[in-house]
């Protein structure tokens, strides 16, 4: 058996949660890394059970490496099985779904950046009577397709504020780069940059699965117009490379991320980054899993038809020391 520690910082609410669960819910000895036997760890003594998630994560995409250790450390201490897919194509990612149901797994959750792909396939999987929880993306479809909540960030209100703190910081003219076509939290993300920033906003969409191809279209809009003073990526991976191609552009542009990871947290602490907009993906994985856990022993549900919200947040570089740490460790 696998689990972690019931109470980790940052956690509050679902250790609470757990306590609250005291008559339904026991516990027996085991545990260790990602949960495995140790002293002082603890699994829950309730019936197995087992959740699948379905992402659109993409090649070095550490934002849903970090979505799944969170999903994984909950399963674990929660003792449910946890299998895990993904795929950049919704038709893929809706076909995945497909086969969790006819596994008849206890509990699904999926992402919506397709959401018209994967539609038909999550109000299948709750029409045959298995909850469905989404997280990161696509939370404005999530209550119309059946789903019991969505555990996420508001894109566009976190695109906003981000415009809205490039404004702040006196940009004039910003960039929005999109590393995923079709991406539907990507495009609400830039809409809500135009919308906080008092300046024009051009998008850019590049193939974040090409690095050096991104990293070359990048740096040849800011050849371009050497009037653009910001860019904003919309994840953690294109942030290294916006900050390479803005060297090689010979520009000055102020740079903002969507999303962490150590790279981000190192370009925090050297000032190439001026901020990131953090979404806590850990929370989102973590969440997710236990919010099915308790939705199936004791009927509970979080956010009364409304989202349960993860972000945004700001960090800059005086978060680096605390940041470091959780990164370090994926969990940040």
């Amino acid at each position: 058996m696998l689990c972690v520690r019931t109470a980790r910082p940052g956690f509050r609410g679902a250790a609470a949660l757990l306590a609250a669960l005291a008559l339904v819910a026991g516990c027996s000895g085991s545990g260790g890394k990602h949960g495995g036997t140790g002293a002082g760890r603890r699994i829950a003594d309730t019936p197995r059970m087992t959740f699948a998630m379905v992402s659109h994560a993409g090649t070095g995409d550490t934002f849903w490496n970090i979505v799944r250790n969170g999903a994984e450390q909950a399963a674990a201490k929660d003792n449910v099985k946890f299998l895990y897919a993904n795929d950049e194509d919704g038709a893929e990612q809706a076909e995945a779904v497909e086969s969790y149901i006819d596994q008849k797994v206890d509990g699904l959750i999926v992402t919506l950046a397709e959401p018209a792909a994967v539609k038909a396939a999550v109000r299948k999987a709750v029409t045959r009577g298995i909850p469905v929880i989404t997280v990161s993306a696509g939370g404005r479809f999530s209550r119309e397709y059946g789903a019991l909540t969505h555990i996420g960030q508001d894109d566009t209100a976190a695109g906003r504020e981000a415009g809205a703190e490039l404004a702040a910081r006196h940009a004039k003219k910003a960039l929005c780069v999109l590393h995923e076509q079709g991406d539907a939290s990507l495009a609400d993300r830039c809409a809500g940059v135009r919308k906080g920033f008092h300046g024009p906003v051009a998008n850019l969409t590049v193939d974040g699965a090409d690095a050096s191809a991104a990293r070359s279209a990048v740096a040849a809009a800011l050849r371009a117009d050497r009037s653009i003073d910001a860019v904003v990526t919309l994840g953690a991976p294109m942030a290294a490379r916006a900050a390479e191609a803005r060297k090689q552009a010979g520009s000055t542009a102020q740079l903002a991320t969507f999303d962490l990871d150590a790279t981000v947290v190192r370009l925090l602490k050297t000032k190439d980054l001026a901020f990131a907009v953090d979404q806590q993906p850990y929370l989102q994985g973590y969440e997710a899993v236990d919010l099915l856990w308790l939705d199936k022993v004791n009927g509970n549900v979080l956010g009364g038809g409304r989202p349960v919200l993860t972000g945004p947040t700001l960090v800059t570089a005086k978060d680096v020391p605390k940041l470091a740490e959780y990164t370090g460790r994926g969990t940040r």
